[in-house]
């Protein structure tokens, strides 16, 4: 409702203060990911839907809705609230990125698989990080940095460097797109498994968790 009885508010003055409260809404989140998880948070682009109109400005841009503004803005793990909102007060409605390889890797594979090999780790009662699914069909699990440059090591010592896995991981040099934010115009990126004081500050190393993803991902490939 744009007014009040007698017009003492006016609709400009309710669209105001909706965005205001958009924007607090914004930073509120942002300020969970740098001062209560201890991540590093980057603005990204958006796409109005898939594969158009990024908001990054450039017609011919490879991946619409889907990497960090080229701004060099980084809120640092630690951030306030306040200062969350001094930094993330000019890029509105941007999405929520976090870099991989400082805090954590990702390993990805594909939600089916994720999905099943999520039940069965739990199941084995192994420590798990956060878990997120994103709009394209990917599960991301998060474990200790360190983890990209080592899966092609891992991968071989555990006897599945020639098998053909949906499997990747992403580390320094990466973002992923943090819940709930946009993904590539696509819709919002979701948690499979929240991250928690002790998931969010130590993530499992990859060797505990790959076996098992290496071997249901090579189950959905047969």
């Amino acid at each position: 409702m744009g007014f009040t009885i007698g017009g003492s508010r006016s609709t400009k003055e309710f669209r105001s203060g909706t965005r205001r409260r958009g924007r607090m809404s914004e930073c509120t989140a942002v300020a969970e990911y740098t001062g209560l998880w201890g991540w590093d948070a980057v603005p990204g682009a958006r796409a109005a839907s898939p594969g158009r109109d990024c908001s990054c400005g450039n017609a011919r841009c490879a991946a619409p809705g889907a990497h960090p503004l080229d701004f060099g803005v980084v809120v640092p793990a630690g951030a306030t609230l306040d200062e969350v909102t001094d930094a993330w007060g000019g890029f509105p409605g941007a999405a929520v990125l976090l870099p991989a390889g400082r805090s954590f890797d990702v390993i990805e594979v594909s939600a089916e698989a994720g999905r099943q090999a999520l039940v069965r780790l739990e199941r084995m009662g192994l420590p798990l990080g956060p878990v997120t699914a994103t709009p394209d069909g990917r599960a991301q699990f998060f474990v200790a940095p360190g983890a990209a440059a080592e899966l092609p090591q891992l991968l071989y010592r555990m006897g599945w460097d020639d098998a053909d896995l949906d499997l990747r991981a992403l580390g320094k040099g990466a973002h992923v797109t943090a819940p709930p934010s946009d993904h590539a115009g696509l819709g919002p990126v979701v948690w499979l498994r929240p991250p928690t004081l002790d998931s969010a500050g130590g993530p499992p190393q990859a060797r505990l968790l790959l076996g098992t993803l290496a071997y249901i991902c090579h189950r959905f490939s047969r």
